[in-house]
């Protein structure tokens, strides 16, 4: 039994006429009698009863043509999910990012954008290091990721979002905390103890950090380690020392914490969305045509 088997019955039972459901068909009146009688025969069933005034359902045809139909209906179904999929249009993405991407509102916009315009597309989005990220992408464990700058693995490619300032995250008691309401430069950090994610966490910033305190002539001591952004401000609240951080973290209001702009020229940070370079799927494609539509835009 072959589709248009089913597809050749479902129209004579509608027309209940052969010639006028072979035109609907577009095929001559006796090839669609001798299929119907093929299909017969294979069933072991009369669908038809027929006569020469009239073609009638017989009970087996009544009761066959419903599930004709939702076989039919089926197979049309899964061509569409497997065409919508293609296009990026279902299915489920993971998404890799660095914890302190979230923290800017560019970026839960434009997530909230995707899942508007593709709600049939389940997000699983996992936090993680920017490094994680990178090898996340590229062993395909996840589809895309929002990280902070690192060398990448080769393959991958990535998309600058936008740069936010750095800032000295300062005890509220701290000299510095006074009277620096126009920022601080780095070698005013430069004895002090600072509280920031360890080396091996694989943070996008901690390269940053050493080539910022190294043109401003020193090398930081690091007394505490901490692997998220929140638990470094609250060690720095604890009196323990200061850190750097995106300033998109100061929507983080910690009592006894408070941040001031560094003015060094490089004292940016960029937030990118890293891809593979070939072989990205039609899902990955799409969500990074409307994060960076979404972000260029505003």
């Amino acid at each position: 039994m072959e589709l248009r088997h089913l597809r050749y019955f479902i129209a004579v039972a509608e027309e209940l006429h052969f010639g006028r459901a072979a035109q609907q068909l577009g095929i001559s009146q006796p090839p669609l009698s001798q299929q119907i009688q093929a299909l017969e025969h294979e069933l072991g069933a009369r669908l038809f009863e027929r006569t020469n005034r009239r073609v009638e359902l017989s009970e087996a045809g009544r009761l066959f043509l419903q599930e004709a139909r939702q076989v039919l209906a089926q197979v049309e179904k899964a061509a569409d999910v497997a065409r919508r999929a293609q296009l990026g249009e279902l299915g489920e993405m993971k998404i890799g990012f660095t914890s302190s991407a979230p923290f800017t509102s560019k970026i839960p916009k434009a997530i909230h954008a995707f899942r508007q315009r593709f709600p049939a597309v389940h997000l699983h989005l996992q936090e993680m290091s920017s490094r994680d990220v990178a090898e996340g992408v590229f062993d395909e464990s996840i589809e895309v990721g929002l990280m902070r700058p690192m060398p990448l693995p080769e393959g991958l490619v990535a998309t600058e979002l936008f740069r936010e300032p750095l800032v000295a995250v300062i005890n509220a008691s701290h000299p510095l905390a006074h009277g620096s309401d126009d920022g601080v430069y780095m070698a005013a950090l430069a004895q002090e103890p600072f509280v920031f994610f360890p080396r091996s966490y694989g943070s996008g910033l901690y390269a940053q950090l050493l080539s910022l305190a190294r043109q401003a002539g020193f090398s930081p001591h690091f007394a505490q380690e901490a692997g998220e952004a929140m638990t470094i401000i609250g060690l720095v609240s604890a009196g323990l020392g200061v850190s750097v951080l995106p300033a998109s973290f100061k929507r983080m209001q910690i009592e006894g914490v408070v941040y001031r702009t560094l003015l060094d020229a490089e004292a940016t940070s960029a937030v990118w969305l890293v891809q593979r370079e070939r072989g990205s799927s039609a899902m990955a494609r799409a969500f990074a045509e409307l994060v960076t539509g979404q972000v260029y835009a505003e």
